[in-house]
């Protein structure tokens, strides 16, 4: 039987409310959240460096219209482009999450909460020039930690209880949403506003992971993270000229997100929304590498030199078991032909293998140059072919328990003549219980991005002014994003 369903207007869903209060109203208090900010952006923009070093992400950048350069537009740091916010957003996404290098949140909702700095930063910088061209103060970088902050925590604290991936949608949804509630911030826009352009955000239609997964895993996995945080610009700026929103967004019988593409399930929380995801977000350091990785890339390192102790090298593995986590399994577990290298970067058999051949894993390591070497693929795909991996249960509970949010990986590797090498990693080195091991790698890490792309001068300027919290804090954030300027 047909039922009417009433016409009229609820009130705004309550999961888009608490998004506007706490993206509006709430103070971040936390020093410890504003200090891992701190190194959350160095880190992140130097990940955006490194990637420009690969024409493949460097073909995607730049004006929609070849040449267009906007008065007053957004800069995109280590190139000459100057864009209006939303391509601006593209571009800095884009190169962010490039190389799977920059940050990781783990929970039923895995993703990267620094993917929501290419619309923070895009529109950050458009407001602060177009500020200054009128006389007016422009933003300063304090207020953009501030939206990393909230970005992070929004993105985080939905993704703790709520599988995205399990529906088959791309977590990049998050960022999204993050990344419309926090712009809508930076551009002032009333609550109001801000429930219209987070509805928008959730009607839109949702990326499928399929290019994530085999057999369709490819490139678009680099820049989907770009195209989703450029997207919330466009509908904050939307909702900012008065477009309505959508009040039942997520709830309406039928035609709502729940019913459409959450199986009618509504979302859970673990917490409110606080500081606690950028206090314990994980920093990719050493290695670039899908995060339930890490551990395992680590481990085989130290198996590697285990191996060189002896005066043996790879060819010596008989067999490898691998103990992990059922997350892992789920997406990086891979088998047969790996057609590109956003295939072999998903691959926890192909991250395992490099370093037991060459005692390294780098970004370089997964293009074409390495993996189809005639003398060097066939090396690569014997090791992976020896590599089994099974769930470890006590693993998978402590990656899921809020106290530990561990993301172990053992190695237990036999070699021919039957002696076995086990090596257990629990905690990667980008992980808070290693935060006093881990920043002065990461920031070794940012030096050598910068390396890449500027003079010896314009390095030390840089990383002074962002190395001191209080300076970098008060300065004007198109000041700091000029420093970037080649």
């Amino acid at each position: 039987m047909f039922s009417q369903i009433s016409n009229e207007r609820p009130e705004p869903d309550k999961v888009l409310t608490d998004i506007a209060n706490y993206a509006l109203s709430y103070e971040v208090a936390s020093e410890l959240a504003y200090t891992t900010a701190q190194y959350c952006l160095m880190d992140t923009l130097g990940c955006g460096l490194e990637a420009l070093d690969y024409p493949a992400c460097t073909k995607l950048l730049g004006p929609i219209v070849p040449g267009t350069v906007v008065p007053h537009g957004a800069k995109v740091p280590g190139t000459t482009f100057q864009l209006d916010p939303v391509q601006a957003a593209f571009n800095i996404g884009a190169m962010i999450r490039w190389l799977d290098f920059n940050d990781t949140w783990l929970a039923a909702e895995w993703g990267h909460p620094s993917d929501n700095l290419g619309g923070i930063l895009a529109t950050a910088d458009w407001l602060s020039r177009t500020a200054v061209a009128n006389g007016q103060e422009p933003l300063r970088i304090r207020q953009v930690l501030t939206a990393m902050i909230k970005a992070h925590e929004i993105q985080g604290c939905i993704a703790l209880e709520n599988s995205f991936n399990r529906v088959g949608l791309d977590h990049v949804v998050l960022v999204k949403v993050a990344s419309t509630a926090v712009v809508s911030e930076l551009l002032r826009l009333s609550r109001e506003q801000t429930i219209a352009a987070l509805s928008l955000a959730w009607v839109d239609g949702q990326s499928l992971r399929t290019y994530r997964h085999a057999p369709n895993t490819g490139s678009r996995k680099s820049w989907a993270a770009g195209d989703a945080t450029s997207r919330a610009v466009r509908l904050a700026l939307m909702a900012r000229t008065g477009e309505m929103g959508y009040p039942s967004a997520l709830t309406a019988k039928t035609w709502g997100f729940y019913d459409v593409s959450f199986h009618g399930q509504e979302f859970r929380f673990q917490r409110g929304y606080g500081t606690y995801v950028m206090e314990n977000v994980l920093f990719k350091i050493s290695y670039p590498a899908e995060f339930h990785a890490q551990t395992a890339v680590e481990a085989a390192i130290k198996v590697h030199r285990q191996l060189a102790v002896r005066g043996l090298n790879a060819s010596s593995i008989r067999s490898i078991t691998v103990r992990t986590h059922e997350a892992c399994l789920r997406i990086i577990d891979k088998k047969g032909l790996l057609a590109n290298p956003a295939d072999r970067d998903h691959c926890l058999q192909y991250m395992i293998a490099i370093p037991l051949i060459f005692g390294r894993l780098t970004a370089a390591d997964y293009e074409d140059q390495v993996a189809a070497d005639p003398a060097w693929g066939p090396r690569i795909d014997a090791i992976r072919d020896r590599i089994a991996c099974v769930e470890e249960p006590a693993f998978t509970a402590d990656y899921h328990d809020p106290e530990k949010r561990s993301i172990a990986n053992a190695l237990r590797v036999e070699l021919n003549d039957g002696t076995v090498l086990d090596e257990t990693v629990e905690y990667p080195i980008g992980h808070r219980r290693r935060r006093e091991e881990g920043l002065p790698l990461l920031v070794e890490k940012f030096t050598t991005n910068l390396r890449r792309r500027y003079a010896e001068e314009r390095q030390r300027e840089i990383l002074e002014v962002s190395l001191d919290r209080k300076r970098l804090e008060s300065m004007p954030v198109n000041e700091y994003v000029d420093l970037y300027v080649p």
